[in-house]
């Protein structure tokens, strides 16, 4: 059984039951089983399946292994986190993730103006938010109506100026009450300490964010002249996202630390928390030895937690609380994106479809030999004797020796023969079938767009595991290339020898073989982009009932043509008339046959951009 790492990044959320891939929860359906209700209810092209209660599971393993950490080291601070919305604004995760974290007061991080009013609306009262990124008067200004509503709001300086628009909005919400209410303030450091990894520049003095130690004093001055220190309630800082190591967050903890100390005793009274920003890794490897983190989750809260305590005693000052901003890690588990294969475009290279003559040259003829009588004890031989015949024979093809027939027979015949080879060689490690399996990969047209389902592994070759939903017993031979639907060559998962990729031959005019893409439920939706004008797959969340029984909830279908178009502000129903006024005025037809034309034009019309499968066609038909 073909297992495609799944002990490396599935976290026990999925196992494999004989020959399908299950979700490990209540009645442990199968994804194909619940792919397959979707498409019988008429929803085609790739889908987005969403798993609230692996939501719920992120929550909760993060919440405890630091409430495990605060009572194996006597911690007297709290533990707060929130979810930066960047990471996945989509409403139906957001409602998600609101509701299964309602019981341990997670609350949301805003970075934008249209991020905050999802966070108002959303978060319950008390719960935290965090406020970051640039921010205008407007911006700010919404922070205060926030805390007048009674949200738990903290506003985090990134720089001077933006201190002194704080400053100016304070004066002028409260400038007409004896009951001053302003959102609390924080401060984003610029460390010394840099990251790791893609997003390493996120930390060190050349980060985008954050106030330099001079910066640092002036801000606590300016907001002591204010009389607002004693709305200063948090240090903030963030190293970067996926973060392979924890070594440079230790070091990073030590300096955020001393800084909390020293601020406390300068006078900064009410500072009471440290947030030590996102960047907790996800393991995305499929392979062993190409693990992306190297530390566990409960590893990671017992450093926060033991590094803070010992600053806090060495300096004599209380043990603040700790904040975290881990996205990636409470989103990235919860989605799904299954995708059918179209075609495999290496099905020409078979017996069927030789073309042999009753005289062929010699050389083609030799190789059909060779393929014939290919055993294990001569495959390495006949292999070597083939790739040596393939080159003599383009050269007479070059040279008009031999003709186009010719040239497709050596095509198919050394595909075979280096797939046989391979076959019969392959409980043997070597280089040479390894660079042989590049020649021979299969490629898979699957019915999806790279560019707007995993723009991450587009713009930063971040891999994500990919196995089939079905076909687990049997073991899965074609080394396999993916092909998107879009007009880009970009859009493709090349095969990658140290990275192997291998599926299983099939025939898909006779069944339906679906891919899924795992782990894409942080950044992959936000970031996608609608290149060919592609848009979000069909979406469903996967819910369960007290009988373990799962749920269809949610479906929202990919969007039509005609609201494509829409979003990019052409005019439909001017472009609906112009196709309709040049039906109707098509030289000859009858009105019968204008009639079926404008009809199959508006169902056309109503569906996504994604390719419908053989299968859907012929139940359409």
């Amino acid at each position: 059984m073909k297992t495609f790492g799944l002990s490396l990044w599935g976290d026990e959320n999925f196992l494999i039951k004989e020959d399908t891939i299950h979700i490990n929860h209540a009645s442990q359906p199968s994804l194909l089983e619940i792919t397959q209700a979707i498409r019988e209810k008429g929803y085609k092209g790739p889908l987005l399946l969403r798993f609230p209660h692996l939501i719920h599971k992120q929550i909760h393993q993060l919440f405890h292994s630091f409430e495990q950490a605060k009572k194996s080291f006597h911690y007297e601070g709290a533990f707060r986190a929130v979810f930066p919305l960047k990471v996945n604004q989509f409403p139906h995760f957001v409602s998600a993730l609101v509701k299964e974290a309602k019981a341990y007061q997670y609350g949301l991080e805003a970075g934008s103006k249209a991020e905050l009013l999802i966070a108002l609306s959303h978060t319950p009262l008390g719960a935290p938010i965090t406020v970051n990124g640039f921010k205008d008067e407007e911006m700010i200004s919404l922070c205060f109506i926030g805390t007048q509503m009674g949200h738990n709001i903290t506003v985090t300086i990134e720089g001077i100026d933006e201190l002194q628009t704080i400053i100016n909005v304070h004066q002028e919400f409260n400038q007409h009450t004896q009951h001053p209410l302003s959102p609390k303030i924080g401060m984003r450091i610029r460390l010394h300490s840099g990251g790791i990894g893609i997003w390493a520049k996120s930390g060190g003095y050349g980060s985008k964010f954050g106030l330099t130690s001079t910066e640092l004093l002036e801000a606590y001055d300016r907001l002591d002249r204010a009389n607002l220190l004693e709305q200063l309630w948090m240090i903030h800082f963030h190293i970067g996202s996926q973060m392979s190591d924890i070594a440079p967050l230790k070091k990073a903890l030590r300096e955020a630390g001393n800084i909390y100390a020293e601020l406390k005793k300068r006078g900064a009274h009410s500072l009471g928390a440290i947030n030590i920003g996102g960047g907790l890794a996800v393991e995305y490897s499929q392979h062993e030895g190409e693990q992306q983190r190297l530390y566990s989750l409960q590893e990671f809260a017992n450093d926060v937690v033991f590094l803070m305590q010992e600053i806090a005693q060495s300096k004599g000052v209380p043990q603040p609380d700790i904040f975290t901003e881990s996205g990636r890690y409470i989103a990235a588990s919860h989605a799904v994106l299954i995708a059918p294969v179209l075609e495999l475009f290496s099905q020409e290279y078979t017996h069927a479809g030789l073309r042999l003559k009753e005289q062929n040259p010699p050389l083609v003829q030799e190789l059909y030999d060779l393929y014939t009588s290919l055993s294990k004890k001569h495959a390495r031989e006949y292999l070597h004797d083939a790739l040596d015949h393939f080159e003599s024979l383009l050269t007479l093809f070059d040279l008009g020796y031999i003709d186009l027939e010719d040239r497709s027979n050596t095509e198919i015949l050394v595909h075979l023969i280096i797939k046989k080879a391979i076959f019969l060689l392959r409980d043997e490690e070597h280089n040479e079938l390894q660079r042989l399996q590049e020649q021979i990969q299969e490629k898979y047209l699957i019915n999806f767009s790279l560019f707007q389902s995993l723009p991450d592994f587009w713009g930063l070759m971040q891999h994500f595991p990919i196995m089939p939903l079905h076909k687990l017993s049997q073991k899965p031979t074609n080394p396999a290339t993916l092909w998107d639907i879009t007009c880009d060559s970009d859009g493709e998962i090349p095969f990658q020898a140290k990275r192997p990729l291998y599926l299983h031959h099939i025939d898909v005019s006779k069944e339906e073989y679906f891919i899924g893409f795992f782990l894409t439920g942080a950044y992959q939706e936000v970031l996608g982009m609608k290149h060919n004008l592609f848009t979000h797959p069909t979406e469903a969340s996967i819910t369960f009932n007290e009988a373990g029984e799962y749920l269809i909830e949610s479906l929202i279908e990919s969007q039509s043509l005609l609201d494509v178009l829409d979003d990019l502000e052409y005019d439909t129903k001017q472009i609906q008339a112009s196709l309709t006024h040049l039906i109707q005025h098509i030289p000859h037809a009858t009105q019968g046959e204008k009639k079926r034309l404008l009809e199959k034009l508006h169902l056309y019309l109503s569906e996504n951009s994604y390719l419908k499968t053989i299968q859907a066609i012929q139940e359409e038909s």
